[in-house]
């Protein structure tokens, strides 16, 4: 059963106001500057990509099996990494100017996928009917996270699995101060992502059981370096 439409989901959760560390209301980035984020994208991220990020991808989803369906899939930089033998791949984006990028980027690898406008807080697929659901570098910037985790437990199959990677709230009491401080003018130049957010607690607090290694995300700004990579099962 298919539980919501995704204009209504993407109206409510708009400019909705974030329930954990210290985030508070903001002014969701203007489509200009969406438009602007998604051609920076890639060029922003290409150091951290070849400092260690292209690999973890790889092996993350090299474990990507059955249905696939990743949440907020961007420009596409996970698409040349899954395995071929999947059964089928749908890539969900909500933000139109990162589909058109996410098109070229299916088209420039060969892909067969299927790209799904639509928010991670409402997914358009029935109860149990995905094996596994991919997020990397997503759950830090969808405005309700806890809705996003009950849509991908909703959707997973009995056996399914998450597979992660996230920048996290860094443990290090100095750069979590950092993170806290810089939060508000973060969020608003990358597009909503929160760079102090605690993703495997929310995981843990909304029934997963989470298997993950700690990282740093070398080639990027300091406060995004925190890392978890794994997965998560109900």
């Amino acid at each position: 059963m298919e539980r919501c439409a995704h204009g209504a989901a993407a109206r409510t959760f708009g400019g909705m106001t974030e329930t954990v560390s210290n985030e508070i209301r903001v002014i969701p980035p203007s489509r200009v500057w969406m438009r602007i984020f998604a051609l920076v994208y890639n060029p922003f991220l290409w150091l951290g990509e070849i400092a260690g990020m292209r690999s973890r991808r790889s092996a993350l989803l090299g474990d990507a099996r059955g249905r696939v369906v990743e949440i907020g899939a961007g420009t596409g930089l996970n698409v040349e990494h899954y395995p071929d033998q999947v059964d089928e791949l749908v890539l969900t984006e909500p933000d139109a100017s990162m589909r058109r990028r996410l098109t070229r980027s299916l088209q420039h690898t060969g892909r067969v996928a299927r790209i799904v406008d639509a928010p991670a807080e409402c997914l358009p697929f029935a109860d149990a009917s995905v094996d596994t659901v991919v997020s990397t570098l997503v759950l830090c910037t969808v405005p309700d996270p806890e809705r996003t985790l009950g849509e991908i437990a909703r959707v997973l199959r009995p056996g399914g699995q998450l597979l992660f990677l996230e920048h996290v709230r860094a443990k290090s009491r100095f750069l979590a101060a950092c993170q806290d401080l810089l939060f508000r003018p973060w969020r608003g130049f990358a597009g909503g992502c929160c760079c102090n957010r605690p993703t495997a607690d929310l995981m843990r607090a909304n029934g997963f059981t989470v298997a993950a290694d700690d990282s740093v995300w070398r080639g990027m700004p300091a406060i995004v370096h925190p890392l978890i990579v794994g997965r998560a099962t109900r």
